[in-house]
């Protein structure tokens, strides 16, 4: 068992004081993989070093963090760990699987497959400069992508790159975007950025068949618990570039009835952080999330 989680990349040690920011807030963007160990637990031994490995071969496709059962026995409650090791996977603020024992490596990177983990790219600097670099205009670079579509049609990948540079042109690009995410085969369908545009998607399916802007406000002036009226608004937003206001509604609906319609404001919540692309933004909801659920 390493002694030091910190020294390793995508690797930390998780405690009751740091649980809530860094494994719930941090899963809402990038799965955790929480293994629960303890310093005589033979099993442990075997197991921490692989999980640490993988973590560092994924390169931030998931993150780990080492929970000390002993240390931490109201945390070890919480998730009912019976035996150790045992390991959680946490996405979107909730458990979403886990398995007790020791894996083999193998049989634990089908596991991270299975809910969509796959390895990612080392960060180099050439990524540095691009996400320094200034953003191109939507229209130039759909342009651009059509040019390249044509050049090599068969490149699925440059398919998902138009339809993603269509939906930031505007709403009335989207049929041309949905129809080329629905050719898009298996493998980049569930991509983190097809997965942005199907929510942009969602929003202007909602958006299009909604009352005006001014109807849905004169709606929630009238009834501030029509929550129904706040979702077709916060949507409305969210497509029109109102990145803020639309966040807000959909909070102010998690405030209100976080199981309206089988849980859908923080659905709407979690679209909308796939859409929105002010990070600043995005972390500061994020936390207000966080602190409504739990």
């Amino acid at each position: 068992m390493t002694a030091d989680a910190t020294a390793l990349p995508h690797v930390f040690d998780a405690t009751a004081d740091n649980f809530e920011s860094e494994v719930l807030q941090k899963s809402l963007q990038t799965p955790v993989l929480v293994d629960f160990w303890a310093e005589w637990c033979g099993p442990c031994k075997q197991l921490g070093p692989v999980l640490e490995k993988l973590a560092g071969d994924y390169h931030g496709a998931f993150v780990l963090a080492k929970v000390d059962a002993d240390k931490e026995q109201q945390l070890a409650g919480a998730f009912q760990v019976r035996s150790i090791p045992t390991v959680f996977l946490v996405k979107d603020g909730q458990i979403a699987d886990g398995f007790p024992g020791v894996l083999p490596e193998g049989q634990i990177r089908e596991f991270l497959k299975h809910h969509g983990i796959e390895p990612g790219e080392p960060a180099t600097a050439a990524d540095d400069t691009e996400a320094e670099a200034t953003p191109l205009d939507p229209h130039a670079e759909v342009a651009r992508l059509r040019d390249e579509v044509t050049q090599a049609p068969d490149k699925d990948e440059l398919k998902l790159d138009l339809s993603v540079a269509l939906l930031r042109t505007g709403a009335d690009a989207a049929a041309e975007a949905e129809s080329l995410l629905d050719a898009l085969p298996a493998n980049l369908a569930t991509d983190d950025r097809s997965l942005h545009a199907r929510a942009q998607l969602g929003f202007v399916a909602v958006a299009a068949d909604a009352p005006s802007a001014e109807a849905l406000r004169q709606a929630i002036e009238s009834d501030p618990g029509d929550l129904r009226a706040r979702y077709l608004l916060g949507a409305r937003q969210i497509v029109d570039g109102q990145a803020e206001a639309g966040l807000e509604q959909f909070i102010e609906m998690l405030r209100r009835d976080r199981g309206f319609e089988d849980g859908l404001p923080r659905k709407a919540l979690i679209d909308a952080f796939r859409v929105v692309e002010d990070a600043e933004l995005v972390g500061r909801y994020r936390r207000k999330m966080s602190s409504l659920l739990f």
